[in-house]
């Protein structure tokens, strides 16, 4: 199981294990923006199968892992993946994906059939070929040129160097500066500048490469990036825009002192603010990075309400408010949810209302994490069947429980063979699982009359059927 670890500025060496040799070339793929936005997503890192693999926590989208990063050679990203499967069934929650590099949405979308995805244009990323940022040669760059021209005519001592930790005070002086200048109200653009100024701390730091424009001993422009595979990540680019020409400037300054040997610079998004997309636009982008988010669904999905099903002697269909006694005394049964394998206890969150078991079964069906069937002898309720723990993939888990004094009688075999090929044959599972105790005898000898074996462990014997 993926054991998360928030991460921290002490994070950094094991990212970068992972990210100096990536080959995604977006910039969410980096130390400096897991650093810089970790505040906004609040992400965590795990290391499983050779790879990175990182949660990020969205108050609009709730999880969203990054794509897993292998080590060259190395990782396996289907085990990777797999591991994300586990932590997904044990939270009860789908699959779901934030940056998904464009070269990997068929390994996703073969994976899990049932899938919402967008490609959303605010947040691609600009690319550009560091040659042509680097030299801004021919005519198509003639406007760069012309404006790095100006600027060195009205600023002939300015120049460029790399930024060191000593100049720290230096940089502080140009935020307050670059404050007074600043004249956007967005509040993306504002917590963007937030965190750039808290990322120019890690000035100094071996994987970060810095540098400034710099005039009579003031810094006019500021940069930061780090190296990613074969392309340099520019996560800050700030300048005062009263000295005219300083940003084309700095831009091809930066670049040709740090993307030697490499073949790309990632000047990340414009997260859909106009002036920001026409001046990246005006550098000309080789490409767009593409980042598509996908979230994986379930067979659910498609169905609007609890069926009602038939078998020989029982029904099977939604559960109602006159169910609620039987119900909870079904589900405060604790010799028979020694059985089932669940104790209510462990999710109670403040008291137990009479009104509890119902309420959590209409939240699973709506969230599409379950769908619990009332079994009714003659409209009785007599116990339920309860398909769960859905992967995403085709597959699920079906369980089914009985109220003590209709046991013994093959209600709970009826109805699971009934909910089985309901699940297989109309919902549209290709694999259904089961499991019980070892010392559950009964239920053995009805899961094997239904089911074939799939292994076994310490507690549980594990079935399964398949289309």
């Amino acid at each position: 199981m993926l054991n998360f670890t928030p991460i921290q500025i002490r994070s950094v060496p094991r990212l970068r294990k992972y990210y100096s040799q990536c080959t995604y070339r977006l910039c969410e793929y980096s130390a400096g923006v897991k650093l810089m936005w970790r505040s906004h997503w609040h992400p965590e890192f795990a290391e499983s199968c050779g790879c990175l693999v990182v949660l990020n926590h969205s108050r609009h989208h709730g999880c969203l892992f990054d794509f897993p990063v292998p080590l060259p050679g190395q990782g396996d990203v289907d085990g990777a993946l797999g591991e994300i499967d586990a932590w997904c069934l044990e939270h009860g929650t789908a699959p779901a994906f934030g940056v998904v590099p464009a070269e990997e949405r068929g390994r996703l979308l073969d994976r899990y059939p049932y899938s919402m995805v967008d490609n959303d244009r605010l947040w691609q990323d600009y690319l550009y070929r560091a040659e042509d940022l680097t030299s801004f040669a021919g005519r198509r760059y003639s406007g760069q040129r012309n404006h790095i021209n100006k600027f060195r005519k009205l600023y002939p001592d300015a120049v460029y160097r790399d930024l060191t930790k000593e100049d720290g005070p230096a940089v502080e002086v140009f935020w307050e500066e670059f404050h007074r200048v600043f004249n956007k109200e967005d509040a993306i653009a504002k917590n963007e500048l937030c965190y750039a100024r808290k990322l120019m701390r890690q000035v100094g730091k071996s994987w970060v490469k810095a540098g400034c424009v710099e005039l009579e001993g003031k810094l006019l422009a500021i940069s930061l990036g780090e190296v990613c595979g074969d392309v340099l990540v520019c996560h800050i680019e700030k300048g005062l825009p009263q000295y005219e020409g300083v940003y084309p400037f700095m831009v091809q300054s930066f670049a040709a002192a740090h993307s030697q040997g490499l073949t790309w610079i990632n000047r990340e998004d414009d997260a859909g603010d106009r002036g920001l997309r026409t001046s990246k636009l005006q550098y000309l982008p080789a490409d767009m990075g593409c980042k598509i988010r996908l979230r994986a669904r379930n067979e659910l999905d498609e169905l609007a309400a609890v069926p009602v099903l038939k078998s020989e002697r029982l029904v099977l269909d939604g559960l109602r408010a006159e169910d609620r006694a039987d119900y909870n005394r079904l589900c405060l049964d604790d010799e028979r949810n020694r059985w089932w394998g669940y104790d209510y206890r462990a999710d109670l969150e403040g008291e137990l209302t009479e009104d509890y078991f119902l309420e959590t079964a209409r939240r699973d069906f709506q969230s599409r994490l379950a769908v619990n069937f009332a079994l009714r002898l003659d409209g009785r309720f007599i116990g339920e069947a309860v398909l769960y723990r859905f992967d995403c993939r085709g597959s699920a888990e079906l369980g089914c429980r009985i109220l003590p004094e209709f046991a013994g009688n093959g209600y709970g075999a009826e109805a699971f063979r009934r909910a089985a090929e309901w699940s297989l044959y109309q919902l549209g599972l290709y694999r259904l699982r089961a499991k019980c105790f070892h010392e559950n005898e009964a239920s053995r000898r009805m899961l094997a009359a239904c089911m074939r074996p799939d292994g076994e462990d310490e507690t549980f014997l594990y079935f399964e059927k398949r289309v």
